[in-house]
């Protein structure tokens, strides 16, 4: 049986700002905190997904001649180097393979201008045609996102070779009609203030007024479009408690393992049942119970 051919895009200046692949404090004890990569490779690795899908390419799009990406990334830098920390273990792999045999760069270097400076725009064009034409390298067939730092504009328009091929996981739920809805790039720091009975009316200065208490958090999994985090629901889990004195990297351990984590398989598993990989034939693909982290 021929597998789907998967790609993952992500951003390692969010999976730094996560302390990814290292052990964070947590109530007072130390917690490893894996990536959603790190969960796919297991997924792929040791459940029926495997069965289904290949990982062809991990691509990231951080450009290491951009001051701004070398601070946020910090002593993980751009590659693994001994005695250095990297955003997952040393060795790992991913069916049979080295994942870092997978990895390539495929920089957004537009951002080096700032917003409104004439280059910007025929830069983001340039930069959406080279990671498209990666992406047919690689024979990619679904595109995973996480966190990645940008908006897909060209890639993902109607008609597009991409277009509802690609889908993110997102650590929110991105439903409209939810009143759990966290969208965007702070959406965790949003869910942690609503806990809180908060709401930020002001993200530049983190300005609050009272607002409902909302206690809990989720994840989506959803087709990527023009907007942000506005694309169609395949699947998403509302299963994340926050106590109100979490701090946002405890919120964030707790959200991945009990949200994006299952959001990510039951969404990949999910796509198999709906007939949009090639494995129609794969018996019982819904079954949840060892997709579970």
């Amino acid at each position: 049986m021929s597998k789907t051919k998967l790609v993952y895009i992500w951003s390692l200046r969010n999976a730094a700002a996560d302390q990814a692949g290292r052990y964070i404090a947590y109530k007072g004890e130390q917690r490893y905190m894996p990536s959603p990569l790190e969960h796919l490779a297991h997924l792929l690795n040791d459940t029926w997904l495997g069965d289904v899908y290949t990982l062809a390419g991990v691509i990231h799009d951080d450009d290491e001649h951009l001051p701004r990406d070398r601070e946020r990334l910090g002593d993980y830098g751009f590659s693994p180097r001994p005695g250095a920390p990297w955003f997952y273990p040393a060795g790992l792999t991913v069916q049979g393979r080295p994942l870092e045999t997978l990895r390539h760069a495929v920089p957004s270097s537009y951002r080096r201008h700032p917003p409104g400076a004439p280059e910007r725009g025929p830069g983001k064009h340039d930069f959406e045609r080279r990671l498209h034409d990666r992406l047919v390298a690689l024979g990619a067939e679904l595109v995973v996102l996480d966190g990645l730092l940008i908006i897909l504009d060209e890639l993902v328009r109607p008609g597009a070779d991409f277009a509802r091929r690609i889908v993110n996981i997102h650590p929110g739920i991105t439903r409209p009609d939810s009143p759990f809805q966290r969208r965007g790039a702070y959406a965790t720091l949003d869910a942690l203030y609503g806990a809180r009975g908060l709401r930020v009316d002001d993200w530049a200065t983190l300005r609050t007024v009272p607002a409902p208490r909302i206690p809990m958090t989720g994840a989506s999994f959803h087709y990527v479009d023009n907007g942000i985090d506005s694309g169609e629901v395949i699947v998403d889990v509302l299963d994340t408690h926050i106590d109100p004195a979490d701090t946002i990297l405890e919120l964030r351990w707790n959200n991945f393992n009990r949200s994006l984590f299952p959001a990510l398989a039951q969404g990949l598993a999910h796509l198999v049942g709906a007939g949009l990989t090639r494995a129609s034939d794969t018996p019982n693909p819904l079954e949840p119970a060892e997709l579970l982290p």
